[in-house]
């Protein structure tokens, strides 16, 4: 069975043994925050793969690179703030594109500039 990217589907174990990592770990990423699996009913944890992925990416930081759990959390909230950039980027771009295409204005006449002029009076005592 196929599940989707972000369906909670895998007990904490299930992910412990995947990632070859104490439960006791995830739990300690909850409570950082840096994780928030899903409940179920009964309470139990329950992770995404996003989540799985997300959890390695805790790992290569802290095991591979050295940094603390603090800094993995300025890191992972930066990476949304690039990501969430990025999406608006893309959705900018394409809706300048659409109105590129559109042609309901012609190019040149699309930006419209107004030029002002200052003029310097200078006072002599």
């Amino acid at each position: 069975m196929i599940h989707q990217y972000d369906e909670p589907v895998y007990l904490i174990s299930i992910v412990a043994k995947i990632l070859n990592i104490h439960p006791q770990t995830l739990r300690q990423y909850e409570r950082e925050n840096l994780v928030c699996p899903s409940r179920s009913n009964g309470r139990i944890r329950l992770y995404s793969q996003r989540d799985i992925d997300r959890i390695k990416l805790i790992l290569r930081l802290t095991r591979e690179l050295g940094v603390n759990l603090a800094g993995v959390d300025i890191i992972l909230r930066l990476k949304e703030n690039v990501d969430d950039m990025e999406t608006e980027i893309a959705d900018l771009r394409h809706e300048l594109a659409k109105a590129q295409n559109s042609h309901s204005v012609s190019p040149d006449k699309a930006l419209v500039t107004k030029r002002s002029i200052y003029e310097m009076i200078i006072f002599e005592n």
